[in-house]
């Protein structure tokens, strides 16, 4: 699988993230306007005059680039919408930072966006196509309860122990966003909260479960090497990589529901651009899909976090609390955070941008350098998959080769993806 990066290092300059939460009173449109307003006023002496071309992620809260153009009042730029399960977000962050590196453009924007509670619907909101019937028909809950009992069978858990882990995941990430004022849930839980709540399926209860929420993000990206005309704390993209699965998985009997393989190949291909060789040790901090709790679990031994059958322990043990060796999902997660599906992505980068710039407050991991997005869309066995490795300094080895190419003119070779 190619594994080359981009011609051009790619950083990101400016950001903005609204409040994730129930926005009864303000639209989609608003929510834009807001994450927009912020990052662009992050950015001195630049206007969206200066931003050459636009990307907006949602899932149904919009139709066509006029998602963004309307209410930014955009004239004579190219905006593009795109969508890609819950990875929307992400989804327009790569396609923004392929412009830019690609050397179309100067200045891009990537954003996202997504207004779940104007629905009458409790969950996640999607039209489907037509399909010919053979489609598994079951809810989110459902399709990732399954991790838990597989993960249980395959490494010999004890129930007790199993459900020690989930209530833990969850409680760890409510504390975080506790500490986070753009947090949808700010009130710390209990063990006892959570394992006494409703049960929603198998062994998931309603405090398993990720946040249903209205939000926007939005970043701006430049080439690395004029990074510094924007800002004196820049944010580079050291790697990054993104699998669509077959779907095959659901008509497998065989499928393992104990990891992502979707997962352990993107964050193959980030790495090796990165140059992480060991991930447990080299990651400052991680934003990671937890959806739902188990799903955090398998993903710590999917990313090289925890080895294989391993990662129950290293949660009980705090591991990826703040404090620990790798603290993950430091502003909430998805799970008090929220989720709006078309902002998540660029979410987690917001979290990364801002504890690899030291203002992340009482929440700030020390001397983070490395930061892990990992950004999750569609269900076991049927999903696609984002991750991207960001830096608080640019590879200096890439760095100094780009350089030189620049000077003979020779290029360094762009990016490959899987698929």
């Amino acid at each position: 699988m190619a594994s080359r990066r981009m011609t051009h290092d790619v950083a990101i300059v400016g950001m903005g993230c609204t409040p994730f939460r129930d926005h009864w009173d303000r639209s989609a449109d608003d929510l834009l306007v807001e994450a927009v307003r912020e990052c662009v006023a992050g950015v001195p002496g630049l206007s969206l005059d200066d931003v050459d071309a636009f990307w907006v992620g949602t899932q149904g809260s919009g139709m066509s680039g006029q998602t963004l153009s309307r209410p930014l009042r955009l004239r004579g730029k190219p905006v593009t919408r795109v969508e890609n399960y819950c990875a929307t977000g992400s989804e327009a962050f790569r396609n923004a930072a392929f412009a830019v590196a690609s050397g179309a453009y100067d200045v891009v924007m990537a954003t996202g966006v997504e207004k779940l509670k104007d629905s009458s619907f409790s969950g996640l909101t999607a039209v489907w196509p037509p399909a010919d019937g053979t489609d598994v028909d079951w809810t989110a809950p459902a399709s990732f309860s399954l991790l838990a009992p597989a993960y249980q069978q395959a490494y010999g858990l004890e129930d007790a122990d199993l459900r020690s882990t989930l209530t833990a995941i969850a409680v760890k990430n409510h504390a975080h966003g506790a500490l986070n004022e753009r947090a949808q849930f700010r009130s710390p839980v209990t063990a006892e909260a959570v394992e006494r709540a409703p049960r929603i399926a198998g062994p998931l209860g309603v405090m398993d479960c990720s946040g249903v929420s209205d939000g926007s993000a939005a970043a701006i990206l430049v080439r690395a090497e004029d990074a510094y005309r924007y800002t004196d704390t820049p944010i580079f993209l050291r790697g990054m990589g993104f699998v669509s699965g077959s779907g095959e998985g659901l008509a497998a009997d065989e499928y393992d529901f104990t990891t992502f393989p979707e997962v352990v190949q993107a964050a193959g291909v980030a790495y090796e651009q990165a140059g992480v060789t060991d991930p447990a040790t080299q990651i400052s901090l991680a934003e990671v899909h937890d959806c739902f709790t188990p799903t955090e679990l398998v993903l710590m031994e999917d990313l090289g976090f925890s080895e294989r059958g391993q990662g129950w322990r290293d949660v009980l043990d705090g591991r990826y609390g703040l404090g620990g060796g790798l603290p993950v999902n430091t502003d909430g997660g998805l799970k008090s955070f929220g989720h709006p599906i078309g902002a998540t992505g660029l979410r987690m980068m917001f979290e990364a941008w801002t504890q690899l710039r030291g203002e992340a407050g009482d929440r700030q991991v020390p001397d983070a350098s490395l930061a892990l997005v990992q950004n999750l869309g569609g269900q076991p066995g049927s999903c696609v998959a984002f991750v991207a490795v960001l830096g608080r300094d640019r590879d200096p080895e890439y760095a100094e080769s780009a350089s030189a190419g620049a000077t003979t003119g020779t290029s360094t070779g762009d990016e490959g993806e899987a698929a």
